[in-house]
């Protein structure tokens, strides 16, 4: 299964995108790729249902959030259903449409036209930081609690000597005389059909539209130097190993004052000796002796906020599970519990010395050692028995 595409990616929009500036582009993308207007075209019904997907979670501020903390794993499942077609997506698309002036009553015919822009027109580019990757490793009684963690990082940030521009001096930042500032060079070329008009990437300016005539000798003109920080994470209480955190801003800076990228911390969940989890859920084997399996008894079984006593019931067999309610790990983003799973394994000794061997043999008669599981224990034996 392919993975998904970050949100903001396929909108093509920045973290600190606006919900004005996530409307429109994803009402751009829902134009170029409606099935509509791709008859057949199974590649933009893909990408449509990507943009639409990507747009029902970023248009909810509290999804958006859940989003932008834990990335996929914290919205699985809130996207639209395209599982009956597009109708079930009909009223966030009326949505989006239906705010223009004029309406679009006449169906997608009366807007398939729209989009696209002027050519060869200078826009300024906004570049943006990559990304850093983190991994955090975490106990389950910080999971349970909840922690904040510092994190040391080496990222790229902005030039104190020059403030980002590349040049000390904003005069030795000249336009580019190849393309004048746009950034691009324009050819026209003339055949039998008529003029064709062709863009391509000023070379020798990059596509910057400027040129450092005398490049900051701290960072070489790039604008941008080393660093290394150390930044403090709070992890909220009930994580996951595998789950992704992202903190917006926190990882490399860009060129030319852009956007910085983000520090995306992985969370990695270390092996506890004592439990098995399985989401907010714990398990744990208590061993108990044989008398007290067959008396009952009071013991003491370990829990991530200290111990907790229990019952174990007079006949107990090994292999019995009691639940403790509650005392497992907190669900994300939630106020309940997970619940404690406690598997009774009943100790049999392998050594026994003379006297103990003639206790033993004394209640080897006795009626009462003499096995007659009840119907539940049938039923639990039989199943025993299937596995061999």
């Amino acid at each position: 299964m392919a993975e998904k595409r970050d949100y903001y990616e396929v909108l093509g929009v920045g973290r600190n995108a606006s919900a004005d500036e996530i409307k429109k582009a994803y009402r751009k993308l829902a134009i170029k790729y409606h099935p509509d207007k791709n008859p057949g075209n199974k590649e933009a019904e893909e990408k449509f249902k990507e943009a639409a997907e990507a747009y029902s979670i970023l248009s909810d501020p509290d999804k958006k959030a859940k989003y932008d903390q834990f990335g996929h794993a914290g919205v699985e499942g809130a996207g639209p259903d395209f599982s009956q077609g597009f109708g079930g997506f009909s009223d966030l698309f009326n949505d989006i449409f239906g705010s223009f002036g004029g309406g679009f009553s006449g169906g997608f015919s009366d807007f398939a036209g729209f989009g696209g822009g002027a050519r060869g027109q200078r826009r300024e580019r906004v570049y943006r930081g990559r990304d850093i990757r983190v991994r955090v490793k975490l106990t389950l009684e910080e999971i349970a609690a909840g922690v904040e963690k510092e994190v040391n990082i080496e990222k790229s940030v902005p030039c104190p000597d020059c403030g980002g521009r590349g040049a000390k001096d904003s005069s030795d930042i000249k336009t580019c005389p190849a393309c004048n500032g746009t950034g691009q060079i324009t050819r026209v070329t003339n055949s039998f059909r008529g003029q064709m008009v062709t863009y391509t990437t000023c070379q020798q300016c990059g596509g910057e539209g400027k040129i450092v005539s005398n490049p900051c000798p701290s960072c070489s003109g790039t604008g941008l130097v080393r660093k290394r920080e150390t930044i403090k994470v709070k992890i909220p209480a009930g994580v996951e190993g595998g789950m992704q955190m992202t903190i917006q801003g926190e990882g490399h800076a860009a060129k030319n004052n852009g956007i910085n990228g983000d520090l995306l911390v992985v969370i990695e969940e270390q092996e506890h000796p004592n439990f098995k989890r399985d989401g907010a859920d714990l398990y744990y084997t208590k061993v108990i002796s044989l008398t007290d399996a067959i008396l009952g008894a009071d013991v003491e079984v370990p829990c991530l906020d200290g111990t907790y006593k229990t019952r174990v019931e007079p006949g107990t067999q090994s292999g019995t599970i009691v639940k403790l309610r509650g005392k497992g790990l907190p669900v994300l983003n939630s106020y309940s519990k997970g619940d404690l799973y406690v598997k009774f394994a009943v100790w049999i000794p392998k050594k026994l010395n003379r006297h103990e061997k003639e206790l033993v043999e004394s209640m080897k008669d006795c009626e009462a050692f003499k096995p007659n599981p009840t119907k539940e224990e049938k039923s639990f034996f039989d199943k025993i028995k299937d596995l061999f």
